[in-house]
């Protein structure tokens, strides 16, 4: 162990770095840390002496890390982490809580658990923030880094998700798949088989990191693959598109029952084994050993218990 080397790192030096690796912008890193922008710059000058990288590159306006910088990320967040539970071992006061909380989820998620999370915010933790990010952007490797505390999303839980063993995965809402489609579709009044089923183009939705459904594996085993013409992020998305058309639209129950986007679309029972489907919470085992989110965590599942959410 190199103790000379490492009383030359501080606890601020890594902070800075923390922050960071989330904004990529001195500017957005000194007002979170309540420094000066030339605070940071120092800091960031020292750390990449004493580390020997250059951590971050400018490519026209934005900062980008290094791969370095990207590979001691999540290292850097256990050690802040660490840090906090130390810092903060006395009871968590929701009411007192001036925190920020991150969450990253598909817009079509939010709409599901927005009012659980109004809840939480004008009720139990009046003076808290949170921000909401996009799925797409802010994933598994924003969670092992630190950029976000938790992602909600809905997922096939016929196969495992991910092979990350750093990332907890809580069910929040159990779920079914449904076929939806426009009132005026040529199916609106027949029952879905498997064979008009896949006649049919189909909307499909996209997720670089999760792995192929299990209805989908199966669809091709034992019939033929559906024909996917389209593929969107979000169910939002897809809806818009199957108002438009007569391609069909293969989504969660759950959101179909509480999405405006839906409205005016019609379901139908799919005439198939899909497996067992959810909507779970995923975060990083490290988010245990902070207080605001066991908190936030145990409030969302809460939340869902009651009637009205």
């Amino acid at each position: 162990m190199d103790l000379i080397q490492l009383s030359r790192i501080n606890f601020k030096h890594l902070a800075v770095l923390h922050v960071m690796l989330s904004t990529h912008s001195v500017t957005q890193s000194a007002g979170i840390l309540c420094m000066s922008s030339s605070s940071v710059s120092k800091n960031l000058s020292q750390l990449r002496s004493l580390l020997k990288d250059e951590l971050f590159y400018r490519d026209g306006t934005q900062l980008v890390p290094t791969p370095y910088a990207l590979k001691v990320g999540p290292t850097v967040h256990m050690i802040i982490n660490n840090m906090n539970g130390l810092l903060h071992q006395t009871g968590f006061e929701a009411q007192l809580f001036t925190g920020k909380f991150a969450l990253s989820m598909r817009e079509s998620t939010f709409e599901i658990f927005a009012p659980a999370i109004s809840e939480i915010l004008s009720h139990q933790a009046p003076n808290a923030q949170v921000e909401i990010h996009s799925k797409e952007q802010f994933g598994f490797d924003a969670l092992l880094s630190g950029q976000v505390d938790v992602i909600i999303l809905p997922h096939d839980k016929s196969q495992p998700p991910s092979n990350e063993k750093q990332l907890v995965w809580e069910t929040l809402i159990e779920d079914e798949m449904i076929c939806v489609m426009r009132s005026t579709h040529p199916l609106a009044k027949q029952t879905l088989t498997i064979e008009n089923y896949l006649a049919y183009k189909h909307i499909g939705i996209f997720d670089k990191e999760l792995n192929q459904p299990y209805f989908e594996q199966l669809l091709k085993q034992q019939y033929h693959e559906r024909e996917t013409v389209i593929s969107v992020a979000d169910f939002g998305s897809a809806a818009t598109i199957c108002q438009q058309s007569d391609f069909l639209f293969t989504c969660s129950k759950k959101w179909f029952e509480v999405a405006k986007q839906a409205q005016g679309l019609i379901e139908k029972p799919l005439p198939f084994d899909y497996g067992q489907v959810a909507y779970s919470m995923v975060f990083n085992k490290l988010a245990r050993n902070d207080q605001a989110l066991s908190w936030l965590f145990n409030n969302i599942k809460e939340a869902l218990k009651q009637p009205d959410s």
